[in-house]
């Protein structure tokens, strides 16, 4: 069969990867601007805390898409997508103008607007999981990988934004003779939240916009039908049939010596999730990401700021573009074994565990005021995260094979893991204070 045009395939997967960039901008963006906000909000810094209870909160869309999809079996993704594309940039467009305005309620400020808008964002982003992903199925499995790399830049390119705005500038004073430290002095940002948030804004006015491009690109996939995976699709002009062949296999299927004397049926009834492979690869998503989006995250200002800023920062941009890095490499070498994505797994356990033994010993960690601390705290959150993204990207490209049952197993897989490590984490980091952190300019391991 004639293959589809090299500029039509490049096309879609940058228009696959901005779709996916539209997933957590939103709360990505204002976890990355908390420091900025919290100078103005009455919280101050217990604001993160609430933070966490509205993004668990969140979860909530998860019933809206059950919802809808009780009512209007059939009718497709493309309505929820566009419901929760509208709301993740009418939600960050209102937080540009909106996000300092304080509300007395029973007698105290309370930055209720802002509080109420980052609520309507979590709805969004937990939201996107269960919809983004289902829609995917329609695409042949390489274009699962474009998405994961565009949810990389979800989290990166906030990160990005919040460095040229010039977050968490300080500068401490010379040591004073008579022992007592001075105030660390603040420099201010270079442009203001209402900007950051304006910015964001665009981000996700892109993200919509490829996603109405993908339409028009494929305008077979607005009227597919929602109850099993397309695998004759094909990305290409108007006419061009799928190859015969499968991209590649899927582990929920028979293996290939039972599969001799029988060729099993594409469709829903290919996914099996309580099959060993199904169980596995869906019990693989939820642990990875209720380490990276609900243990891990909790705890990273405490494992790096006893060793600087710099390493807090350097930490948070590597760590962030390791998860595109590991879509790039999943694109061109694909972990098939699920023996293999366990080992990958455990290996990024290991450096989780020693991020997590970091926090615990805040503020005067191992190796703490040398550069060796410097390196070993940032190359484990970059390798940390980079593992996590690539075994999550893996399983879910083996999912693909049982089409959109499968996709959207992944997506409540994806979500219930995160809400469970967020809630984990909130009694030893908001009640129980476990974790200390360092005060800036202030050195308590000192002699």
């Amino acid at each position: 069969m004639a293959a589809p045009p090299l500029g039509r395939l490049v096309l879609t997967h940058l228009l696959v990867a901005l779709f996916g960039m539209g997933s957590w901008a939103a709360i990505n963006g204002i976890w990355v601007e908390l420091p900025v906000v919290v100078k103005d909000l009455p919280e101050g810094w217990s604001l993160p805390s609430y933070l966490s209870v509205l993004v668990a909160l969140g979860n909530l869309g998860l019933l809206m898409v059950t919802l809808w999809r009780r009512l209007g079996p059939g009718k497709g993704e493309r309505a929820p997508i566009q419901a929760v594309q509208a709301l993740s940039v009418l939600g960050t467009a209102l937080l540009a103008p909106l996000w300092p305005r304080v509300t007395v309620v029973a007698g105290q400020a309370h930055s209720v607007a802002f509080l109420a808008l980052a609520f309507v964002l979590a709805l969004a982003c937990c939201a996107s999981n269960v919809t983004f992903l289902p829609f995917l199925s329609r695409l042949p499995p390489p274009f699962l990988r474009s998405f994961f790399l565009g949810q990389g830049l979800s989290a990166l390119l906030p990160c990005v934004l919040a460095l040229v705005q010039g977050v968490g500038r300080l500068e401490c004073p010379p040591a004073p003779t008579n022992g007592t430290p001075g105030p660390p002095l603040y420099f201010p940002e270079r442009f203001p939240a209402s900007t950051f948030f304006g910015a964001l804004t665009t981000l996700l006015v892109v993200s919509s916009a490829a996603f109405q491009g993908l339409l028009l690109l494929l305008p077979s996939l607005a009227s597919v039908p929602t109850e099993g995976p397309r695998p004759g699709l094909r990305v290409g002009a108007p006419g061009v049939k799928e190859e015969e062949e499968e991209e590649e296999a899927s582990p929920l299927q028979e293996p290939p010596g039972q599969a001799a004397s029988s060729t099993p049926s594409p469709g829903p009834a290919a996914f099996q999730p309580l099959s060993a492979h199904g169980a596995c690869l869906l019990g693989l998503l939820a642990a990875t990401s209720a380490l990276t989006n609900g243990v891990l995250p909790a705890v990273q200002s405490y494992s790096c700021l006893p060793y600087g800023r710099l390493a807090y920062h350097l930490a948070v941009v590597l760590g962030s573009a390791a998860n595109p890095l590991a879509c790039f490499l999943a694109m061109g070498i694909l972990c098939r074994s699920l023996a293999g994505l366990g080992g990958l797994s455990l290996l990024g356990m290991l450096f989780g565990a020693y991020l997590m033994a970091l926090a615990v010993l805040s503020p005067c960690p191992p190796l703490v005021g040398t550069s060796a601390g410097v390196v070993f705290v940032v190359a484990s959150w970059a390798l940390c995260l980079g593992v996590f993204s690539y075994v999550k990207v893996a399983a879910s490209s083996l999912l693909h094979g049982g089409g959109q049952p499968a996709l959207l197993a992944a997506g409540v897989a994806i979500q219930v893991g995160s809400l469970l490590g967020a809630v984990s984490m909130f009694p030893p980091t908001s009640i129980y204070h476990v974790f200390r952190s360092r005060k800036d300019c202030v050195d308590p391991c000192g002699p």
